[in-house]
């Protein structure tokens, strides 16, 4: 049988009885490493579970489908990912692969952002779409995801941003040499995000001929959910721009329509309560 085990979004100790069990006893174990990370590496997590882990990077993930998937009719192979299995939908696609090659696939569910997020306060049926927010370069500055924060604040609901990872990405002479090199990682901070959107409102502001209150709003600022060292801070994007969170994971919040209850859980974590209090009476 192919499992893919989520590992939650802390430590070693995030995973579940269930899917610990299966990695102490699988044949085969895949740590896949590049859609998010653990607090702790490898090696932490090898001796927790008491056995070797192979590291899939993306090559393999994308392209190398066919050696994960290998044996796995006859023996029990598995691949661990950061959060919930479904949180990416890489492996969505190794799970229909797997079926069309007669290999059965069980899935072993976890916490993940999509749903740890609950724990700013904010009320998780009030979430509309969820974007991502990827890095900009010289050449390259999407910026559909603001469309989608638009369109759900106007239905009073908040926008959860996923930011950009970079792990074991190509520089741009070894795409020329195809000579195999690759750029340090990066992990997109909750400061980096906003500058990205602020510019984007100024822009689309000026073009609308607009003086809207979007620079102002409500948003919230958490980094390494899940951990010990987890960190929640709720401002308006434009100070957002500011804060420090520290080493990542980081997500950010565009908050809509707040209920009472939602307000007063934010305010533990309000840069200035009353400035936070002032902006939900806006919304």
């Amino acid at each position: 049988m192919f499992y893919i085990i989520g590992l939650g979004l802390g430590d070693a100790k995030d995973i579940t009885v269930k899917g610990l069990e299966i990695v102490r006893k699988a044949e085969r174990v895949y740590l896949e490493a590049y859609t998010s990370i653990l607090t702790v590496g490898k090696e932490i997590l090898e001796q927790y579970y008491g056995r070797s882990l192979i590291i899939a990077d993306r090559d393999l993930v994308e392209q190398g489908a066919d050696a994960i998937l290998q044996d796995a009719d006859t023996k029990d192979v598995a691949l661990l990912v950061v959060g919930d299995p479904f949180g990416a939908t890489t492996h969505t696609d190794l799970a229909l692969r797997a079926k069309e090659a007669g290999i059965t696939c069980k899935i072993i569910h976890n916490a993940s952002i999509m749903n740890a997020i609950g724990c700013c306060g904010l009320q998780l049926y009030n979430f509309g779409e969820t974007v991502s927010i990827p890095y900009w370069t010289d050449s390259w500055q999407p910026d559909s995801f603001y469309d989608k924060i638009i369109g759900n604040r106007k239905r009073g609901l908040h926008t959860l941003c996923l930011l950009d990872i970079r792990v074991k990405e190509p520089t741009l002479e070894s795409l020329m040499k195809k000579k195999k090199e690759y750029q340090p990682p990066r992990f997109m901070s909750v400061c980096e995000a906003v500058e990205q959107l602020l510019e984007i409102i100024n822009r689309k502001e000026a073009e609308a001929g607009d003086q809207g209150q979007m620079a102002s709003s409500l948003c919230v600022g958490v980094a390494r959910v899940g951990a010990e060292d987890q960190r929640i801070v709720a401002c308006s994007l434009q100070e957002m721009k500011e804060v420090e969170l520290g080493p990542p994971l980081h997500s950010l919040v565009i908050a809509g329509c707040l209920h009472p209850l939602e307000v007063e859980f934010l305010t533990q974590f309000a840069r200035s309560k009353d400035a936070l209090l002032e902006i939900a009476q806006t919304l």
